[in-house]
């Protein structure tokens, strides 16, 4: 019966990973769309969306079918409520590559307002997280996980520099309000993409040490 039991926990640690995974690839996907101003990529990785959100679902039925029928305590059971809890949290980020590809659509009728520079930065940085978040929850490794927290401030330093240079734009020629406030919800999207990869974090400190350090940390 225990053997059993960790072969269901086992199997729920990677169907969280193969989740992981296709959501780097939406999020690849979507900046990709943008940058190469390609509608088609774009319409795919919105179709995706829906791969993802079918293993949110899986993941969750087979985390209550285990609380339901191990009643398991202590270590594992935080293994499980976590578990569950960062599924909802990579599927909030499909969510925000599918909104990614829908202000590519739209800036794509347009001219090109300006190069991405910071874009790219934001968005790689912010995969970063994701990936290292996860890493932390494979590998059971809190310290991992805190250095994911911190890291969130670059990605917030790049959200502010980018608006202000946006503002720029918005004042010296009204035409660019549009494309500079959908580049702006880009922006956001990507700094929101970060913050689901610190709650990720915080929630694998919580799983191995029993603490519960959301909103503690500066």
């Amino acid at each position: 019966m225990q053997r059993h039991f960790d072969q269901e926990l086992l199997d729920l640690k990677e169907k969280i990973l193969r989740m992981g995974i296709l959501v780097e690839e939406q999020v690849q996907g979507a900046l990709r769309a943008l940058i190469e101003r390609d509608s088609d990529l774009a319409r795919k990785i919105i179709a995706n969306d829906r791969q993802v959100n079918a293993l949110d679902v899986e993941v969750d039925e087979d985390c209550l079918r285990l609380l339901a029928l191990q009643q398991p305590a202590a270590r594992d059971l935080r293994f499980i409520t976590t578990a569950m809890k960062i599924s909802t949290e990579l599927e909030r980020v499909s969510d925000l590559a599918e909104n990614i590809c829908e202000r590519a659509l739209e800036l794509n009728e347009e001219p090109q307002l300006k190069p991405y520079i910071d874009i790219p930065r934001m968005a790689n940085w912010s995969l970063r997280m994701v990936k290292e978040a996860l890493d932390a929850f494979v590998n059971h490794d809190a310290d991992l996980a805190r250095k994911v927290c911190t890291d969130d401030d670059f990605v917030d330093d790049l959200t502010h520099q980018l608006f202000r240079e946006l503002l720029s734009f918005m004042l010296e020629n009204p035409q660019t309000i549009t494309r500079a406030i959908r580049i702006t919800f880009i922006s956001k999207y990507l700094e929101r993409i970060a913050d689901h990869a610190t709650n990720v974090a915080e929630l694998v400190v919580y799983m191995v040490e029993g603490k519960i350090i959301r909103h503690t940390m500066s």
